[in-house]
């Protein structure tokens, strides 16, 4: 953990920043929010936590790569390196937006291809997770008053939770029949939706999540804390790591039944009927 500890450090000094920007601007009424070209919702939350970030990364870390959602990657002032900062300042801005507390900035560190330090921020519902590769994964108010965290033993998917994102991009997908499968064979079905329902598999709350189109800033920092705290974390085509743009985390013990059902799509049309 020594490698890491540094790192880990400086991913809560840049939550305490981020946190005190945003939760003033959290149900604000001067809120500004604008549209991107791909339609999704910006604050000026988004931005200004990005913008702070960056710059404590550039005094702190500027050997360092950075890459965000809104303002793009960055090449570190020393020059081409394997590390690099990744960071969403608001994942969940549609909730942020509706004032609907489930909203967190994350921030990882990423050496090469992979995730090593990772941190979920969620100050509205007074919560961190953070996990650093061989560290183990934690939550808690802060540092002071960590709790280790455990996925799940739950090894039948009848005695399972599942959460999953919007089923309108599961149907975009082509994959819908697959959810509604899983979902009739698992005890219980909520799509908790962006940071959280990770974070409650890392806790052992739930023991599914899949999410079937993301970027590398809506993955990096959750892929350490899922898998320090024991969970197994690829995209739909069964790769390890935030690389392939979909989510399937799960506890392991359901992991490989979860990926094949995923992958059934020529027995389940969009109705999720047998076709």
């Amino acid at each position: 953990m020594a490698r890491y500890a540094d790192d880990l450090a400086l991913a809560h000094l840049l939550a305490d920043t981020a946190d005190a920007i945003a939760v003033p601007r959290f149900r604000a009424q001067d809120l500004s929010v604008t549209e991107k070209p791909d339609l999704t919702p910006v604050t000026d939350a988004d931005t200004a936590v990005e913008k702070a970030l960056r710059a404590t990364l550039g005094r702190a870390r500027p050997r360092d790569g950075v890459l965000g959602e809104e303002y793009g990657a960055t090449e570190a002032a020393a020059g081409p390196g394997s590390r690099q900062w990744v960071i969403d300042p608001i994942d969940g801005t549609k909730n942020f937006v509706r004032g609907v507390p489930i909203w967190a900035t994350l921030i990882a560190l990423m050496e090469g291809d992979q995730p090593v330090v990772g941190l979920v921020s969620a100050p509205a519902l007074g919560r961190r997770w953070w996990g650093a590769l061989g560290h183990g994964a934690y939550a808690g108010r802060h540092t002071a008053a960590a709790t280790p965290i455990r996925v799940s033993g739950v090894t039948r998917l009848a005695d399972a939770s599942f959460c999953y994102s919007s089923l309108g991009g599961w149907e975009e997908a082509g994959r819908l029949g697959a959810i509604l499968d899983i979902s009739r064979r698992t005890w219980r079905q909520r799509a908790y939706g962006d940071f959280y329902g990770y974070m409650l598999l890392a806790e052992g709350a739930v023991d599914i999540m899949v999410e079937p189109e993301l970027s590398l800033w809506d993955l990096a920092a959750l892929v350490p804390i899922v898998t320090e705290a024991g969970g197994t974390f690829t995209d739909l085509q069964g790769q390890p790591g935030p690389g392939g743009g979909s989510a399937v985390a799960t506890n392991g013990h359901l992991h490989e039944d979860v990926l094949t059902r995923l992958s059934n799509t020529r027995l389940f049309g969009l109705s999720g009927l047998p076709g």
